[in-house]
């Protein structure tokens, strides 16, 4: 049963420190992921 509660804590800390990296170092806006010249992006809507 210990087994069990320490790799359900393990698991939330890991989806927990997964979520922080991505969000604050991968995932970007398309108007930053998709800056070359040819990808326009309209901002009129």
């Amino acid at each position: 049963m210990k087994a069990f509660i320490v790799s359900l804590i393990v698991m939330v800390a890991v989806a927990a420190g997964a979520s922080v990296v991505l969000n604050s170092q991968f995932q970007k806006s398309a108007d930053e992921a998709y800056t070359t010249s040819g990808a326009r992006i309209d901002r009129a809507h």
